[in-house]
């Protein structure tokens, strides 16, 4: 099992414990692939999602984890709980929690919030994005796509390229990558940039192409329009020419070089069709691995049943 209680951020991670999610997440990936996508792994445990921000992949993902894993699941948001009513976020975790819930999953604006209900509750807690904090279930995707991809993590070379400033995935991905032997560059505009890379251990650069040729991984960020305070780019076109990745861009990678990026996509601003779309991207990839990594999280935090992955 996993060091770690709650899944919070990627910094509480050992190398061990990445690995075993990712290991964990094959024999998952294994059940996704058959006609019953179904295990009796976490029968009879009851998991919360409380999404207190609106979201697509990830709230999908862990609901069919979720089911696949044959847990019991109860959806909460920001509107259906009684926090609209003046109710203190606590006291809802506690009324929750009273109830005898094993899990939570929280998604919400405000970093810390997370790690709030940790404080409030003795089940299980997994942050599914918090602000401009953390998303380590979207790390461990990532992750996932890129060893499956290569076969290792370790001295791999990858860019992380647009938003960093407002991005959750780069404080997660980031560590994670080093963690695992990874080397790590930060890019973006000047507007974009984090204030103190050497937090993070990477290199930073306003210089997108120097980069390019040398990256066995370009990975592109969404630019969190809803998160900006003011006019932080000029226009989508001009980010597109100077920082997003195009067909010609794409042209000067290592021919065996891939293209992810954590979705939704702004196409036409960081990303462009025909390389979103092209041979090299595992954009996709991702997508289905946020399934199988999501069911290995659950399962490995849970305590599940080691003859409920092959049932």
């Amino acid at each position: 099992m996993l060091s770690v209680k709650n899944l919070i951020d990627t910094n509480s991670l050992t190398a061990d414990d990445i690995t075993q999610i990712l290991d964990t997440a094959r024999s998952f990936a294994e059940v996704n692939s058959r006609s019953i996508k179904k295990v009796p792994a976490l029968r009879g445990r009851t998991i919360v999602n409380l999404f207190l921000e609106p979201s697509t992949r990830t709230r999908s993902s862990f609901e069919l984890a979720e089911k696949r894993l044959s847990a019991d699941s109860l959806n909460m948001g920001g509107s259906t709980s009684s926090v609209v009513k003046g109710e203190s976020l606590a006291d809802t975790i506690q009324t929750i929690a009273a109830m005898n819930v094993d899990m939570f999953i929280c998604r919400a604006k405000l970093a810390g919030t997370p790690q709030l209900i940790t404080e409030n509750t003795d089940a299980v807690v997994i942050n599914a994005g918090d602000g401009k904090h953390q998303h380590p279930t979207q790390a461990m995707l990532d992750l996932y796509t890129i060893r499956e991809n290569f076969g290792h993590l370790d001295g791999l070379k990858v860019a992380i390229v647009g938003d960093l400033a407002h991005s959750r995935v780069v404080g997660s991905l980031a560590p994670a990558l080093k963690t695992m032997g990874a080397d790590v560059t930060l890019v973006g505009p000047p507007t974009f940039t984090v204030d103190d890379p050497t937090w993070f251990g990477c290199p930073q650069t306003c210089d997108f192409d120097s980069v390019i040729p040398d990256m066995d991984v370009i990975y592109m960020l969404r630019v969190q329009l809803e998160r900006m305070e003011g006019a932080a780019i000029p226009s989508r076109r001009e980010y597109n020419r100077l920082f997003g990745l195009d067909g010609v861009r794409a042209s000067r990678m290592k021919e065996d070089a891939i293209v992810c990026h954590p979705g939704p996509m702004n196409r036409g601003m960081e990303i462009n069709t025909e390389v979103a779309d092209a041979a090299r991207s595992r954009i996709l990839d991702q997508v289905s691995a946020g399934v199988a990594t999501r069911m290995a999280e659950m399962y490995l935090l849970l305590g599940g049943e080691n003859n409920g992955i092959d049932a």
